[in-house]
């Protein structure tokens, strides 16, 4: 199949740092070239990839120039696949809701995955809209909120089974890893840490909008022995940081429509303490890669029940479940499907022959 992929223009593919849904894309994308398709990638210059890239803004915007116009480089990702619409079977998009209305009109079969929570409000009116739009979730509670969708299935993330090298030695501290925002829970990692008698490792960036959260709610207890700040981590110091670890502590306070840190945890053999929140309770199988808990106290315990885990299952159960090979085979289906639908469609729009017409056909 011919395969445009549309990808989001705040990081590079893959990210140099911070960026879930960026690292997503670069390994589909990956994975279909290595399963015999033309993959198309729409992404920033700076991007790499081993199918053909197609550079619409020459640096990712996070990283890039600074006051560079995100709106101006969505115009030109637009245009893009505007004008090259008709080289592909498939277009498969990750950048939401924006390039509905132009896809729509395409005549492409096209299918939208969407990364991120879809209980804000006003999607409602969005997916009214657009009733035959295709869309893909990560998981099944992330659809929740928008069941009058077009689904047409849920594909969960996975990364190559090569990437993350595990380890089966019992870790030296607990991890956080993520956002230092008030929703991904690093106070309550605090708390579980201290209350374990663990030392807390966290790797994470401080958004802007969030620096008074880090000043007044965390740094007071970021005292560079029994928890340390060592910022964001790229691939290479993500590998020893997750593998290093006891466990993974994921004590999130939002409906997560993924987490792709738990199945990176996984890879390194390292299990996941986490709260039943969003898509827990389908990636963690509770007792085997992790525990799933509902509370500080739970979560305290569990940690003192690491040791009942074995980390060679961990990661028995991650080349299982959430290998890229899966994850590409997956979306491989999904393209199928559309493309079928979409030529059956027109078929079925295809005018019936008149009785003259039959007849001279008949007579010939």
């Amino acid at each position: 199949m011919r395969i445009a992929q549309l990808a989001p223009l705040a990081e590079s593919v893959p990210p140099k740092l911070y960026g879930g849904t960026e690292r997503v894309v670069a390994w589909l994308v990956d994975e279909l070239v290595d399963l015999g398709h033309d993959v198309t990638l729409f992404a920033s210059g700076d991007s790499r990839t081993r199918g053909t890239l197609h550079p619409v803004w020459p640096h990712a915007l996070r990283l890039g120039r600074k006051g560079a116009d995100p709106s101006a480089a969505c115009t030109l990702l637009l245009e893009a696949i505007a004008r090259r619409a008709s080289d592909f079977d498939v277009i498969h998009a990750h950048i939401d809701w924006l390039p509905l209305p132009l896809l729509s009109r395409l005549g492409v079969p096209f299918l939208t995955t969407v990364h991120g929570r879809l209980d804000l409000p006003g999607l409602h009116h969005v997916i009214r809209h657009f009733p035959n739009a295709s869309f893909v979730s990560i998981s099944q509670h992330q659809r929740l909120p928008l069941a009058d969708a077009n689904w047409s299935g849920t594909v969960q993330h996975g990364l190559p089974v090569n990437l993350l090298r595990p380890s089966y030695e019992e870790g030296s501290y607990l991890a956080f890893l993520g956002r230092l925002s008030a929703e991904k829970g690093p106070e309550d990692a605090i708390r579980i840490a201290h209350a374990a008698g663990k030392p807390l490792r966290i790797a994470a960036k401080i958004p802007r909008a969030e620096t008074a959260y880090y000043k007044k709610q965390l740094q007071p207890h970021i005292d560079g022995e029994n928890v340390r700040l060592v910022g964001e981590v790229d691939d290479a110091k993500k590998q020893p940081f997750l593998a290093g670890a006891a466990a993974l502590l994921f004590p999130i306070d939002w409906p997560e429509p993924f987490g792709l840190v738990m199945i990176e945890a996984m890879a390194c053999g390292t299990p996941v303490i986490a709260y039943r929140s969003g898509s827990v309770p389908e990636v963690i199988d509770d007792g085997i890669t992790g525990f799933i808990v509902d509370s500080e106290e739970q979560a305290i315990s569990a940690v003192n029940q690491l040791g009942r885990l074995d980390r060679r299952k961990v990661r028995a159960r991650f080349e299982e479940r959430f290998s890229a090979r899966r994850m590409g085979r997956d979306y491989e289906g999904q393209y199928r499907k559309l493309i079928a639908a979409a030529r059956a469609g027109k078929a079925a729009l295809q005018p019936s022959p008149t009785r003259e017409q039959d007849l001279g056909q008949n007579a010939t």
